[in-house]
């Protein structure tokens, strides 16, 4: 089968998006933007197979029969799958750096403490990929990180261990395991035995498990040829392709937008380091833009960072600043003085919630003059980006659209944060296609 991929490697995350010759999408997928660039577009490439892999399989089961519950079940499974031979492989890189000279005196203990600590996470995985079970993040850094950190601390003062070594050993073993990347055919394992696990414990599915078995097989089968890959984003200057592969984040996002929603004429992008404020025609060609300067301020990064200030998840600050009575009047949306202001609001008696109301509002007011000098707003307006996903970001949107424009039809998608891969792909389409 041939298929189109976009790559957008942006500064926190990178974004892969796979379609066929039809313009179809078949598959996305979106990992942790590293300092080797090469591996995240990869690792994202990889992701959006693995997401095609699922579509296929969605196809080929067909509709009724418990179908939809068997998919779901699958994915929870196939993740915990691919979770647990990557908490195995962080095992074997931790017991590796133990053979440093400079352990050779607590290797055993460390070697018996990291044991420990692995076992633990081992037998918390099911539940953390259990039906409606909570978590915080999918990237498997994060929620390995997460339980190792509080495991380990408690394992440490058990042993009179150093909790400071132990961590240092994690934080070596994890950007090794961060630049692996799986082959097809532990990938394909992986699939087989999530859908065993789906299949032992699952009622009201009509599939037999014979039936299923062989789909999945025959959908494994298929050769997903990479017929052209286009890489775009902050970091597209790093991808592996020749530079006839690149295309510009202004050009990929709008193009992509006006994919998602025809009808788009303005489109906002905030992302991890910058801003973006462009103008589309009826075809998605790009008119007029405007960026941020270097500066990250009122970007993902600069939530990033309040959030570190915080002490909260990145998750957190748009329903925390959804509870606000007011919004705070912030002076700064600079990252470097944001943390003063934001200790010295919080000393002053104010809240977090109308502290964080008026820090969404803030950034909000420095979108909405980027698009000014883009060229105002034009019905349909469509906010894209990772910022897209905050509720207070796109509440304080809404009411300044309404207050300087009045009544826009104003577009966000659950995969707004897929735009600029999205016509990445398109344009890989056309360069065959065409």
């Amino acid at each position: 089968m041939r298929t189109f991929i976009g790559i957008d490697l942006g500064s926190t995350t990178t974004k892969a998006v796979l379609m066929d010759e039809n313009r179809a999408v078949l598959g996305r997928g979106i990992t942790n933007s590293r300092s080797n660039y090469d591996v995240a577009a990869m690792v994202s490439k990889q992701e959006a197979k693995i997401s095609a892999r699922f579509t296929l399989f969605k196809q080929a089961l067909g509709s009724g029969g418990g179908a939809e519950l068997l998919l779901a079940d699958l994915e929870r499974n196939f993740r915990l799958e691919q979770f647990l031979s990557e908490l195995q492989q962080l095992e074997v890189t931790c017991e590796a750096y133990l053979d440093s000279p400079r352990f050779n005196e607590m290797k055993s203990a460390l070697k018996e403490a990291l044991s420990a600590v692995f076992r633990k996470i081992e037998g918390e995985a099911p539940a953390i990929y259990a039906p409606g079970a909570d978590r915080k993040s999918d990237f498997f850094r994060d929620i390995a990180g997460s339980r190792f950190m509080n495991i380990a601390e408690a394992v440490a003062k058990q042993s009179g261990l150093s909790f400071d070594t132990m961590l240092n050993i994690y934080d070596k073993s994890i950007i090794d395991i961060e630049s692996m990347v799986s082959s097809d055919e532990t990938v394909s394992a992986q699939l087989l035995n999530g859908l065993s696990r789906a299949l032992r414990h699952l009622d009201g599915v009509e599939v037999s498990e014979a039936e299923a078995q062989r789909a999945l097989k025959e959908v494994l089968d298929i050769k997903l040829e990479e017929t052209y890959v286009v890489g775009t984003g902050y970091g597209r200057v790093r991808l592996p392709f020749p530079k006839e592969h690149i295309r510009s984040e202004i050009l990929c996002h709008g193009l992509g937008a006006h994919m998602m929603f025809p009808g788009t004429r303005t489109v906002l992008d905030i992302g991890g380091q910058d801003t973006k404020g462009i103008q589309v025609d009826e075809n998605g060609i790009v008119t007029n833009f405007q960026m941020n300067d270097r500066c990250a301020a009122g970007c993902g990064r600069y939530l990033g960072y309040i959030a570190d200030e915080m002490k909260i998840g990145l998750h957190e600050l748009g329903p925390i600043a959804m509870q606000a009575t007011k919004a705070t009047k912030i002076n700064s949306t600079c990252t470097v003085f944001a943390g003063a202001e934001l200790r010295n609001r919080l000393a002053l008696g104010e809240s977090r919630a109308d502290i964080l109301a008026g820090l969404h509002r803030a950034i909000m007011l420095r979108a909405m003059s980027i698009l000014s000098r883009s060229g105002g707003v034009t019905d349909q307006f469509t906010f894209t980006g990772g910022v897209a996903k905050n509720e207070s970001a796109v509440n304080e949107l809404r009411k300044l659209i309404k207050e300087n424009y009045g009544e826009l039809t104003i577009n966000i998608s659950d995969e707004s944060i897929y735009t600029g891969a999205l016509g990445g792909a398109e344009f890989a389409r056309r360069a065959v296609m065409n």
